[in-house]
């Protein structure tokens, strides 16, 4: 089905632009705008720049903005809910650990 997405997008759109992690950004003759993601489809890496003309909060084309990024800002980094790269504080009840899952019980 990827394939078939991408073969419309490439093929029946414009293409507008990149951003810095290789995704491509499309827009129809209607106006629907689309991105095809580069590598595993992650929603979180669009930058915000392109977060706003893909949500059509507006029609400036981030392709010629100049974004100025400050020391303090940090890469991207993909969501790593449910993996073992995930955020879990030092004092955390939940513990990273490769056993199975096991549900509360009320009767133990």
């Amino acid at each position: 089905m990827n394939f078939l997405n991408n073969f419309y997008i490439k093929f029946s759109c414009q293409k507008i632009g990149n951003d810095e992690f290789g995704n491509e950004y499309f827009q129809n003759k209607r106006g629907k705008r689309f991105v095809a993601y580069k590598g595993i489809a992650e929603p979180s890496k669009i930058p915000s720049e392109w977060h706003g003309w893909i949500h059509y909060s507006t029609n400036i084309v981030p392709v010629n903005i100049n974004t100025h990024r400050f020391s303090w800002q940090k890469i991207h980094l993909p969501n790593l809910t449910g993996t073992k790269g995930a955020h879990s504080p030092k004092n955390s009840i939940v513990k990273k650990t490769n056993a199975e899952y096991e549900a509360w019980n009320p009767n133990n």
